[in-house]
């Protein structure tokens, strides 16, 4: 938990995830793994991509990014260098100039997250 207080990508437990987004998934879809980024979600399922920003001092405000992995042309990590600690994501979607960016304070576990998208995008 304190991971994800301090930035740091904490995974998530799935079956919590898939309880609290019944709402929004399609008939049979599956959760398969989560990362929670201080309030934010990178949720992977067997269909999809979904971003969760939560906004606001509270966090009772989000905004849901349903990314199909087929729309994914590429990403990209960009890693710390000696006088800036995090590091950044770029989710770059067919047809859209502007990349989706994350930000991944020291520490992070970047890797996995990029491992899982990776995952799902070469499939």
């Amino acid at each position: 938990m304190l991971q994800g207080l301090f930035g740091n990508a904490a995974e998530v437990d799935s079956k919590d995830i898939q309880r609290d987004l019944e709402a929004i998934l399609v008939e049979g879809e599956q959760v398969v793994k989560a990362f929670r980024i201080v309030r934010d979600l990178f949720i992977f399922t067997d269909k999809r991509l979904i971003l969760i920003d939560k906004q606001g001092l509270t966090g009772k405000k989000a905004e849901y990014h349903s990314i199909p992995y087929k729309s994914i042309s590429h990403f990209s990590v960009e890693t710390a260098g000696t006088f800036d600690m995090d590091a950044e994501m770029k989710i770059y979607i067919s047809g859209n100039m502007n990349p989706f960016q994350r930000e991944f304070k020291r520490g992070a576990d970047i890797k996995g997250v990029q491992k899982t998208l990776a995952g799902f995008i070469l499939k």
